[in-house]
């Protein structure tokens, strides 16, 4: 009895401990050396101080467009943690993922709006645009390695009637008459 039960601690204990450690979703190297804790409109107002530096950032993309040079990605700054994942915390200002024509090209379906990314990336320079009628300054960031995060899906809950239970529960024969294909 003692033998079982201190298996299952154990066993218990080294599967907490696997899932905390989870795996860094960009490269290891990339990681150490990038910078993730500069906010973006640092980067933007002073491009000469960051110029050719590595930078780990995270984004929701905007939009993505297919040019001569490679593929666009403007995205919503997102602050992310020493592992790559985003950190509950809200980012602002947006910044371009250049994603260089000879790397082939990002499908613009797959990278497209409300997809979260994170990118691993030298700061080329800043990039002038609009935001509805106001003037910014994107940084550029010439990506060498991009993540593209799963979709999450939000499924409504289901319309309630009495006695309390989802539509669902009760189809095909419905809460009452009328409802259901046997009635």
């Amino acid at each position: 009895m003692k033998k079982g039960f201190l298996l299952a601690i154990i066993s218990v204990f080294l599967f907490l401990l696997l899932a905390a450690c989870a795996a860094p979703v960009i490269k290891k190297d990339l990681l150490a050396r990038g910078l993730r804790d500069v906010p973006i409109g640092e980067i933007a107002n002073h491009p000469q101080k960051y110029k050719g530096q590595l930078f780990v950032l995270g984004g929701i993309i905007a939009n993505t467009t297919v040019t001569d040079k490679g593929t666009f990605i403007e995205a919503l700054f997102m602050p992310v943690d020493d592992k790559g994942y985003f950190k509950n915390e809200a980012g602002e200002g947006r910044f371009i993922a250049l994603w260089p024509r000879a790397n082939g090209i990002l499908d613009p379906l797959l990278y497209k709006r409300n997809r979260r990314i994170t990118v691993a990336g030298t700061l080329a320079g800043t990039k002038s645009g609009k935001i509805g009628s106001a003037n910014y300054v994107f940084p550029v960031i010439d990506v060498q390695q991009i993540f593209l995060w799963k979709e999450t899906y939000y499924y409504p809950p289901s319309y309630y009637y009495y006695p309390y239970y989802p539509y669902d529960y009760w189809y095909p024969y419905g809460p009452y008459p009328g409802f259901g294909v046997y009635w």
